[in-house]
């Protein structure tokens, strides 16, 4: 069977975007058991309420549900268990100096296959207050609309 190639995504936490500003993003792979896995080929996971986290010289994603495989037998995983994120010593040392900063969170973005293996898009964010939260609805907005009158003129509409 050829090994698969590609990215698949499974789940996406849009809310993320709209609620936090976010300053950088890594890639990490999941230490996953086989039911997880399994559940996750089946495009099951829900990233909403879940966050990462530095302990103990690793970070660790929290609160992520992966809801149990429906052909597990006793060894089935706990939908909300914690996993470990594999990243680079590096990265671990510039999040770990990052959250140490108030107001700052790592927030999973997305869950999906990259050439066949389980990835988590993590970022550094900042929370944003509901005024800001506005504004950036404001700014998306008018960016929108100039893009439309752009395209507009371009084909000879206006």
């Amino acid at each position: 069977m050829p090994r698969e190639t590609g990215k698949k995504l499974i789940a996406q936490n849009k809310k993320a975007r709209y609620d936090y500003s976010i300053e950088d993003v890594y890639e990490a792979g999941l230490v996953l058991m086989g039911t997880e896995v399994k559940s996750l080929r089946q495009g099951r996971a829900s990233l909403v309420d879940g966050f990462a986290q530095y302990e103990n010289g690793g970070i660790w994603l929290r609160q992520v549900h992966i809801p149990e495989y429906s052909m597990g037998t006793w060894t089935n995983h706990e939908p909300r268990r914690a996993r470990k994120l594999l990243l680079r010593k590096d990265e671990i040392k510039r999040i770990e100096q990052a959250t140490k900063d108030t107001g700052v969170t790592l927030v999973p973005l997305s869950l999906y296959f990259k050439d066949g293996y389980a990835k988590v898009e993590i970022a550094v964010a900042r929370g944003r207050k509901s005024y800001d939260k506005r504004q950036a609805i404001a700014e998306r907005d008018a960016k929108r609309e100039t893009q439309r009158l752009v395209g507009r003129r371009a084909k000879g509409l206006d």
